[in-house]
């Protein structure tokens, strides 16, 4: 593949940024302050890395105005730099570069005579496309993926290699799924008989709306009755669990390792760290911010940020600090009863 270079004019055009130095040369690529190169860009968004500004070898770094005279190479200067780093690593994404391959169905894929296949549609080889399936314009799809009778794939998106989806599982445009996602798996559904436990059959559906970024090996289950939803915008990282019947707002984003039980709606604009736990039937408002590892087993209704669990300690505090834990009660008890005689004295 043919290395892609801009000008530093050109990309300055780009994000909307004040270009100082030299607008004619030539970028290749963007890399760390520590490690660029003179045919690359760098950016200086985190201050703990301002110390390299000195030493980088960059062709042109992007700075905020409070940094831009810190640097006397070639720079951009920008009012968000890491939005504009952000913007311009689209440019060198190998996804971009492969949308401009020629459109194909490889030999080795099976698609159905009744789907229905878009123009500018890629098709790796050893996917199977079911009947009925409906996959728009421009659609990109990896070796060895399985779309289940009529799923529904919007305009430009892109899956992966490996990923699943079950059947009727409706996704909108412009999205990104990885490698190992599986989407419309059965919900955790069962009712508990003399016997043993009866399958609750899943009849919902899945819906992901536009502009969805799924990572690795993430799985949402489709409903139970209604479906399961992930708003326009939402971000998953990698080995997230959804559970059936759940709604993610707009613009949500869920870092690794999260689990969400079944029927709980999360807000829009809201950030769950990673390894955070959320239980079922429950209500998270719109802005809410959950850091890592949080174990949630009540509505959220309140936009905030909100935690639990203790902080790492060295193991002999921690077993300290457990050993008092466990005597909250009696102190309470104790506290309590010392309250009571102070109000009958």
């Amino acid at each position: 593949m043919q290395k892609q270079s801009y000008t530093l004019k050109a990309l300055a055009d780009i994000v909307d940024a004040e270009l100082v130095g030299d607008a004619g040369i030539e970028i290749e690529g963007l890399a760390t302050l520590q490690n660029a190169g003179p045919q690359q860009l760098s950016f200086l968004a985190n201050p703990a890395y301002a110390k390299y500004l000195a030493s980088t070898a960059a062709g042109a770094v992007i700075v905020g105005k409070n940094n831009a005279e810190d640097y006397a190479g070639n720079k951009l200067i920008h009012d968000n730099p890491y939005l504009a780093y952000a913007k311009l690593s689209q440019l060198w994404s190998a996804r971009t570069q492969c949308s401009h391959s020629e459109p194909q169905i490889h030999d080795a894929a099976i698609v159905s005579k009744e789907a229905e296949i878009g123009a500018g549609v890629i098709i790796g080889a050893g996917t199977v496309v079911e009947a009925g399936v409906r996959i728009a314009d421009g659609v990109a799809i990896g070796p060895n993926c399985t779309l289940g009778k009529d799923c529904v794939l919007g305009e430009g998106s892109l899956l992966h290699a490996g990923v699943t989806l079950y059947h009727g599982v409706s996704l909108g445009k412009r999205c990104i799924l990885h490698s190992g996602v599986v989407l419309g798996s059965d919900g955790f559904g069962f009712a508990p008989a003399d016997d043993g436990w009866l399958k609750i059959e899943q009849l919902g559906g899945v819906i992901i709306e536009d502009d969805v970024e799924i990572g690795a090996n993430t799985t949402v289950d489709r409903g139970a009755l209604d479906n399961t939803i992930i708003r326009k915008g939402v971000i998953l990282d990698n080995q997230i669990q959804v559970a059936h019947n759940v709604i993610i707002g707009e613009n949500t984003a869920i870092a690794a390792c999260s689990a969400i039980a079944g029927s709980t709606t999360i807000g829009r604009n809201c950030i769950v760290g990673g390894a955070s736990g959320i239980a079922g039937h429950l209500t998270i408002g719109d802005g809410v911010h959950i850091t890592a590892m949080t174990m949630v087993i009540k509505s959220l209704p309140e936009a905030g940020v909100y935690s639990s669990g203790t902080g790492v300690q060295p193991n002999e505090k921690w077993r300290k600090s457990i050993a008092r834990l466990r005597q909250l009660d009696k102190m309470a008890a104790r506290l309590k009863a010392l309250e009571q005689r102070v109000k009958d004295a």
